[in-house]
């Protein structure tokens, strides 16, 4: 493969698209900092053994998907394919629960994962996401749910459903478990071939199979909701009746599951029919015993994640880049242009120079493609007198200002 490609699913962002980035970075801090989330910043490399206590040796993630190599001291590391894990490793590391009981806490990053790149799939991708931990209550799972719709609701994404479901307790979740290998084995000729291997290992993962061979099989199978004991279903109640009242519909979806294993409880997942078959753009649930898994405390906890490039493609509006407000030109006079653009930056007008030294015929050809609406001048006659020469390009109109006013000519110059 050529040097000068990029890596395969690994994705350049150009900067025509970076505005939408950057609208969805706001967003993502603005909604945040609106329910009292705080960032968090954990590294891109952590130790690979850490994927194996959350995440789990069963998970496609760690079997299939996670970029593992060792470093020079033989210690196997991983780039990181999620980023709960990073965040309760640093909660644990420096003593954040010793502080305080509650923590919401929010992230951006990348992330990476080896598979078969797709449409908004990439081999290095971006999650934003939150995490509530020390709430048991069904309140906490309603609240990241809502964060969530409320991201979407402020970047004008409405093709969405938000899918519900439960995977009760550690001990209901294990009853369900049992149930669905007794059933899935006797039909296991029907399955699959990767759902075959996935009955051993992890068999709640048949339920996400997109296989058409095992659509009708999972169509059959034992239901989460037969196996839910009275707490498991009273929190389920309370996170459905409290999403209902806020005016967030919810489709209840029976077959839903979440990839990792740390999850009990409420689990949640947001799909749109303009991504095709794999429709999922974010997800979450509850995951209690995460922390303790970790040798840490026994913390409830509860987040989602949303998949940035899947939420790129449901953006509809195109948000328009800050454009250039002044070009300075010059005749022969580039460190003096300078001095002109350093001054006009210093009053915040967004400003160019010409760094290639050319006619001022091509100098203003230049300010006409970035459509700039004001010119500045640098000309050896006016700068003589303390002065430059301010040009408005769509009403062909200029005059001579001195440099002392200039912030206050441009300003004129732009609000007309």
């Amino acid at each position: 493969m050529s040097g000068l490609q990029a890596v395969r699913g690994m994705h350049d962002v150009l900067p025509e698209e970076l505005p939408r980035w950057r609208q969805l970075e706001e967003v993502f801090r603005t909604v945040s900092a609106l329910f009292g989330y705080e960032e968090i910043r954990t590294p891109v490399v952590e130790y690979a053994q850490l994927y194996l206590r959350s995440v789990g040796d069963t998970s496609d993630i760690v079997t299939k998907e996670m970029y593992t190599f060792a470093d020079r001291g033989g210690e196997q590391l991983a780039l990181r394919p999620e980023l709960t894990a990073g965040v309760v490793r640093a909660l644990l590391q420096h003593g954040l629960f010793q502080r305080r009981s509650l923590w919401r806490l929010w992230y951006y990053g990348a992330a990476f994962r080896y598979e078969r790149p797709q449409k908004g799939r990439y081999r290095q991708f971006h999650q934003y996401g939150v995490e509530c931990f020390g709430s048991p209550f069904p309140e906490s799972d309603v609240e990241v749910i809502v964060v969530a719709a409320t991201v979407l609701q402020r970047l004008g994404i409405q093709r969405y459903e938000l899918h519900l479901n439960t995977l009760g307790t550690l001990q209901v979740r294990q009853r369900y478990r049992e149930a669905l290998v007794e059933y899935f084995r006797s039909v296991r000729s029907a399955l699959s071939p990767e759902s075959q291997q996935r009955l051993e290992r992890n068999p709640l993962r048949i339920l996400d199979s997109k296989h058409p061979a095992d659509q009708p099989v999972v169509a059959q199978a034992p239901i989460i909701w037969d196996f839910l004991d009275a707490e498991s279903r009273e929190h389920f109640d309370s996170v459905r009746r409290a999403l209902e009242a806020g005016g967030i519909p919810v489709v209840l979806n029976p077959r839903l599951v979440r990839g990792l294993d740390y999850y009990t409880h409420t689990v949640f997942e947001f799909v749109s029919p303009q991504l095709g078959a794999q429709n999922a753009f974010g997800g979450g649930g509850r995951y209690d015993g995460l922390v303790e898994s970790f040798g840490g405390p026994s913390v409830p906890a509860v987040g989602f994640a949303f998949g940035v490039e899947r939420m790129l493609l449901l953006m509809t509006e195109m948000p328009c880049e800050e454009p250039v407000q002044v070009y300075v030109a010059s005749q022969s006079m580039p460190e003096e242009a300078m001095r002109v653009a350093a001054q006009l930056r210093a009053a915040g007008y967004r400003t160019v120079t010409d760094l290639q030294r050319r006619s001022l015929k091509a100098q203003f050809r230049e300010a006409d493609r970035l459509r700039v609406p004001v010119v500045v001048l640098v000309a050896e006659q006016e700068w003589e007198r303390g002065a430059v020469v301010v040009r408005h390009l769509q009403e062909q109109a200029q005059w001579e200002c001195p440099l002392a006013e200039l912030a206050d000519h441009v300003a004129r110059a732009l609000s007309r």
